[in-house]
């Protein structure tokens, strides 16, 4: 799952039956959850403007995404 650069991985726990994500590629620590596919998505799009807007308040600088993976991440809980 990317957006804006930034990049997450994404695991399912199916006991909860809850689908949680963190983003792999910066420093920061920023982690979203969802229990649908769209909402994971909109969870993900979500923190990142979040993050974004939190540096700006802050006057830091955004960590800039430092890699990239062609291919999505995925592990099964169970």
């Amino acid at each position: 799952m990317q957006d804006k650069g930034y990049e997450a991985v994404i695991e399912y726990d199916a006991s909860d039956r809850l689908f949680f994500g963190r983003v792999i590629n910066i420093e920061d620590i920023i982690v979203f959850d969802g229990l649908s596919v769209d909402e994971l998505e909109q969870a993900f799009k979500t923190v990142i403007e979040q993050y974004l807007t939190d540096c700006q308040t802050l006057n830091k600088i955004p960590t800039p995404p430092t890699y990239s993976f062609d291919e999505a991440t995925t592990t099964v809980i169970n």
